[in-house]
């Protein structure tokens, strides 16, 4: 269980981007173009958004990252994406098993749940995710979130080394940018995580 401290002073959080100032159209329009000409690459995931026969969710990869697509098929237009990226800072065993969600909404379908359940699905694979050197406010929220439902805790990560804080942090700490949180995926435990990571 993360401390009352660190769940609700998001303003401290090391933020790296204002969504306030994205203009969603410039950014999504020419995802979903490049979307268009990959045909069969992209793969159906019917049971994503069961509450909306509207929103379509697809997923590709592509060099071990996972794009995930959510569309708004009344509209023909893209609702947002999550990108699970690779992370260069990680040494090759490491890398093996953990990504760097990184998503783009519109704010229209933002606090929708859309995000949560695509994460959700991620960590139902088995894949380990692990948060980028920011964060903004709603990622915040949202890895606060699955943190109840998944293992959870915290490493220092630098020189391709991770090494393990505990499931819980001090704000220095927390404010440092080498202080990663870490969600784990079906199938694991603390660890094995450590083991194969090789975290200290």
């Amino acid at each position: 269980m993360l401390p009352v401290w660190w769940r609700f002073r998001p303003a401290e959080l090391r933020i790296d981007v204002d969504p306030r100032k994205a203009k969603p159209v410039d950014t999504l329009a020419p995802v979903h173009e490049r979307m268009r000409a990959m045909g069969d690459r992209l793969r159906d995931m019917p049971r994503l958004v069961p509450g909306d026969p509207g929103l379509r969710a697809r997923f590709r990869e592509a060099d071990g990252e996972l794009y995930v697509y959510i569309e708004d098929t009344r509209r023909d237009s893209l609702v947002g994406y999550t990108v699970f990226n690779r992370l260069i800072e990680l040494n090759r065993r490491a890398d093996r098993h953990i990504r760097a969600p990184h998503s783009q909404y519109d704010p229209a379908w933002q606090r929708r749940g859309l995000a949560s359940a695509v994460y959700r699905w991620a960590l139902r694979r088995g894949i380990c995710l692990m948060s980028g050197a920011r964060q903004s406010p709603g990622a915040h929220a949202l890895w606060q979130s699955l943190s109840r439902h998944c293992e959870a805790g915290f490493a220092d990560l630098r020189n391709k080394q991770l090494s393990y804080l505990g499931r819980e942090v001090e704000h220095a700490t927390l404010a440092e940018l080498h202080t990663r949180m870490f969600l784990l995926g079906e199938g694991w435990t603390l660890e094995r995580f450590r083991r194969e990571t090789q975290m200290a």
